[in-house]
């Protein structure tokens, strides 16, 4: 089997999305992981959100691409700098906007130039100020040492194939006392070597998950702390330190929260 590098990995999503931000219609990139799991509510934008979404635009609302609402998890509150990893067309980012208020600010990044686009003609659409869109990946972020109250990021860190310099640089880029808060997919047990080489189910968000106990031990190597990973459907459930030895991997969308010491 031919070894997949981490290039391979990084030119294969930057396609798949690029290919997905260039297209008008209303799209859902994570039917593949929905299916896997028989469950669609994980992707269904229209169900993802507590914050009402009526006042955006249908195709800005419609090519949400996530698993999960970090916007109600993040708890975000007025003047607080946010950064949003893999921003995709922008939704998370503007949601943030408002939360934070004129006094505040949102920094996406991304690495995918049509979706940097899409995200900047998003941003014009609504005439905000106070948001940003960087284009960059999320293992080098672009973004300044202790600058960032909040981290949010919407089934993307999935994407990544090198979790522990995205949970290095996260880390970095927060203040003293700030906060990690993310929808992301995560698994029940892991996947093999196999798996992990179908570049398709990387990019669809399936075999680039990781098992909860390697996702929660890659953030406090990075030195997060407080660190919390619940199912999406049942958040009252703690999961990380269960022991999922000899399960074949299961993936899910989960609430993820972190905090960087003081």
């Amino acid at each position: 089997m031919t070894e997949i590098t981490k290039t391979d990995i990084h030119q294969s999503v930057r396609d798949h999305y690029g290919r997905l931000a260039e297209k008008s219609l209303q799209l859902n990139v994570l039917d593949d992981c929905c299916n896997s799991q028989g469950d669609v509510s994980c992707c269904d934008s229209s169900s993802l959100y507590e914050t009402d979404l009526s006042n955006l635009p249908e195709d800005l609302v419609g090519f949400s691409l996530g698993c999960g609402d970090p916007i109600t998890l993040a708890g975000l509150e007025p003047g607080q700098h946010v950064l949003d990893l893999g921003s995709g067309g922008g939704l998370d980012c503007f949601l943030a906007a408002e939360k934070v208020g004129p006094q505040g600010r949102v920094i996406g990044v991304d690495m995918t130039p049509p979706m940097i686009a899409r995200a900047n003609r998003n941003k014009e659409k609504l005439g905000l100020e106070n948001v940003e869109f960087r284009l960059g990946q999320i293992e080098v972020i672009p973004a300044d040492s202790n600058s960032i109250d909040v981290i949010i990021s919407n089934c993307v860190i999935n994407l990544s194939p090198d979790k522990q310099a995205v949970f290095n640089e996260a880390y970095r880029v927060l203040k003293p006392g700030g906060r990690l808060a993310v929808s992301d997919i995560v698994t029940m047990g892991r996947f093999t070597a196999e798996d992990r080489a179908n570049m398709d189910a990387w990019a669809g968000c399936i075999t680039g998950a990781e098992d909860i106990n390697d996702y929660a031990a890659a953030l406090e190597t990075a030195g997060f702390s407080n660190i919390s990973i619940c199912d999406k459907a049942d958040p009252t459930i703690e999961l990380s330190g269960m022991d999922p030895s000899g399960c074949p991997a299961r993936p899910f969308s989960a609430r993820i929260t972190a905090e960087k010491h003081r």
